[in-house]
C-alpha cells in the first residue's frame, strides 16, 4: 500500500524535536492508519525501532511483570528477542495494541523519568480500559487523538498540492467566488470523498483503481470488523445493547428529526438499561454525538440536553456501507445523496468540524419553527450552521439573526451546492470548503 500523507506526520516530527516530550499515547478507532503513520515516521527518523504488538506478539505482555524500571524491562524484551538492539537516544520503542497491556501503561513514567529512548503507544482505544490507561500514566504522557482521514488528506491523496489548498483558503477568505470549472471539480472530489469517506485503505483503493470497483466490499468489512470489536472489548457492558444501537443508526438518521430515541431501539428499551452504551461508542471513535441546545446562546458546554441527542457515524464512509443495496446503486450511479432525507449531508458536515476540534450542538425549539443542524463559536459570537441537501428557503436561519432574542448570534453560515456569498446576515459556503471552518473563524478573529 503506498503511504499516504496525513496530518499526524507533521505532528510528529514536532513531537520528536521537542526536549521536553513525553512518551506518546495515540489513540484512534481502527483502520484509519495509527500503525502505518507511526511506521513510516519511525523508519524515516530513527536509526533503530522496536515494535511490539500486544495482540500479535502476547509473549511480550508479561516484560512488565518484574516492575516497571526501564532496564528490567529492556532486559526481559532482550530474554524473549536477543536480536533487538536498544541504542539510547536512536531508538523508538513503539508499543501496539495497547488496550491488551494495561501494564504497558504505567511504564511511561519511567521511560519519561529514564530519557534514553523515545516512546509511541498506540491502541484502537474500543471504549475499553482508557480510563484505566488514563490513570496509570497520568501526567506521564501526551495524548493525540487520530481521525480517518479528513477531505484535505484527501485531496493529497489525489495529488492537490499544498498551494492549490492555499487557494482554496484564498476564495474563502476573500469570498471570492470560484469560477464554474472550479466549483465542479471541487464538488466531484466532495461527493467522491462522501461516497468513500476517509478510511486510508479505502481511499488507497479507490485512487489507485480510480474507480469505487471494491469499495462498498472493504466498506461492510470494516463495519463487521467494528462489530466484532464490540463484541471482544464491551467489558461490562452488555455488547448486545452496544451493538443494538449501532446497527440502528442509519435507521435513526434517515427519519424526518433524526433524533436517537433508545425506546425505539428494541421494543420495551428503557434508557437506564442503556446507560453507557452511547459513551463507549463515542469513545471507541466509532461515532459522533450532537446534543440539542436548551437555548441558542453562549456557552455552549453547559447549555444542552444531555438527554436529546443525535447520533452520527464517525466515518460517512461507514453510513453508506450500511445502507441497502438500492441506495447504494442511487448513490454511486445517479449521485443522488438525497435519498437518506440530508442525513448523509449532516453525517459529512459533522465529521468534518469534530476533526477540526469542535463538538457537535443542534437546536429544535419545541413548537419546531426553528431548527439549526449545528453551531459553532468564534471569540464573541455563536454561529448558527445550516447544512442544506436542495436550495430550499433559509426561515431558521434569518429568524435566529435576525430576532434580537438571540443576541450571541450575528452572522451565520450556510453549506451546500452554492458559490462563494454574503448577504449582509450569513455567508454561503460550498460543502466542501467546511474543512477550513475552524482556521477562518480563528484568523477572522485575529
Amino acid at each position: 500500500m503506498e503511504l499516504l500523507k496525513r496530518k499526524i506526520d507533521k505532528y510528529l516530527m514536532e513531537w520528536k524535536n521537542n526536549p521536553e516530550k513525553k512518551p506518546l499515547i495515540i489513540k484512534g478507532a481502527r483502520q484509519i492508519g495509527k500503525t502505518e503513520s507511526i511506521r513510516k515516521f519511525a523508519r524515516n527518523n530513527y536509526k533503530n525501532v522496536i515494535e511490539i504488538n500486544f495482540i500479535l506478539q502476547k509473549q511480550f505482555k508479561d516484560i512488565f511483570d518484574d516492575g516497571f524500571e526501564v532496564d528490567t524491562i529492556i532486559k526481559n524484551i532482550s530474554l524473549k528477542n536477543p536480536n533487538l538492539e536498544f541504542i539510547p537516544n536512536e531508538t523508538l520503542i513503539f508499543f501496539d495494541e495497547l488496550q491488551d497491556c494495561i501494564n504497558c501503561a504505567t511504564s511511561l513514567k519511567a521511560f519519561r523519568e529514564d530519557g534514553r529512548y523515545d516512546v509511541i503507544c498506540s491502541g484502537s482505544l474500543m471504549g475499553i480500559n482508557y480510563n484505566e490507561i488514563e490513570s496509570n500514566s497520568v501526567g506521564n504522557k501526551e495524548d493525540y487523538e487520530m481521525y480517518s482521514m479528513d477531505f484535505e488528506e484527501f485531496l493529497w491523496a489525489k495529488g492537490y498540492k499544498e498551494e492549490q489548498i492555499e487557494n482554496l483558503y484564498e476564495h474563502m477568505k476573500n469570498l471570492i467566488p470560484f469560477s464554474e470549472i472550479e466549483l465542479s471539480v471541487m464538488f466531484d472530489n466532495f461527493k467522491e470523498y462522501m461516497i468513500i469517506g476517509g478510511m486510508p485503505a479505502i481511499v488507497n483503493s479507490f485512487v489507485k483503481n480510480n474507480n469505487y470497483s471494491g469499495t462498498l466490499k472493504m466498506q461492510k468489512q470494516i463495519i463487521q470488523d467494528y462489530e466484532e470489536d464490540i463484541t471482544k472489548y464491551a467489558g461490562g457492558l452488555d455488547q448486545g445493547k452496544i451493538l443494538n444501537v449501532y446497527r440502528k443508526i442509519p435507521v435513526f438518521l434517515g427519519n424526518e428529526n433524526k433524533k436517537f430515541q433508545i425506546s425505539k431501539v428494541e421494543n420495551g428499551a428503557r434508557s437506564r438499561e442503556y446507560i453507557g452504551t452511547i459513551d463507549w461508542l463515542n469513545n471507541a471513535g466509532i461515532i459522533n454525538v450532537c446534543y440539542c441546545l436548551e437555548q441558542p446562546e453562549l456557552p455552549l458546554g453547559g447549555n444542552y440536553n444531555p438527554d436529546n441527542y443525535r447520533i452520527y457515524f464517525r466515518d460517512t464512509g461507514l453510513l453508506i456501507g450500511s445502507l441497502d443495496e438500492e441506495a447504494q446503486d442511487d448513490l454511486r450511479y445517479n449521485k443522488n445523496f438525497n435519498t437518506y432525507k440530508g442525513a448523509i449531508y449532516e453525517n459529512i458536515i459533522s465529521d468534518m468540524l469534530v476533526k477540526q476540534g469542535y463538538k457537535l450542538y443542534f437546536y429544535k425549539n419545541e413548537k419546531g419553527t426553528i431548527e439549526m443542524d449545528f453551531f459553532v463559536r468564534d471569540k464573541k459570537s455563536l454561529i448558527p450552521i445550516e447544512v442544506k441537501a436542495n436550495d430550499g428557503a433559509t426561515v431558521s436561519l434569518n429568524n435566529l439573526i435576525e430576532n434580537k432574542k438571540y443576541k450571541d448570534i450575528e452572522y451565520g453560515i450556510k453549506l451546500g451546492y452554492k458559490n462563494i456569498g454574503f448577504n449582509g446576515k450569513f455567508y454561503t459556503y460550498p460543502y466542501f470548503l467546511t474543512f477550513l471552518l475552524k482556521r477562518l473563524l480563528k484568523e477572522k478573529n485575529n
